[in-house]
């Protein structure tokens, strides 16, 4: 399913960490396949992509969302 979010990016998770999306909605999103460009944390930023169903994560902190594109705010 596609979906364009907008939020705040963030590190989070455990260990490695993995990097998330905060929504402006309170939803939190990790991010799959965030190029360097979307990797830094306190950046406003809007994703479209596909909401991952048949991919596990260590990380558990919401929704996976693939990144096809990005728009830094």
């Amino acid at each position: 399913m596609s979906k364009t979010v907008t939020g705040t990016i963030e590190r989070q998770g455990f260990g490695p960490g993995t990097w998330a999306l905060a929504s402006d909605d309170g939803q939190t999103y990790e991010l799959k396949n965030a190029p360097a460009e979307l990797r830094q944390a306190g950046v406003k930023a809007t994703v479209t992509g596909e909401i991952r169903d048949d991919v596990m994560s260590l990380a558990m902190i919401g929704p996976v969302l693939e990144v096809r594109s990005f728009e830094l705010n």
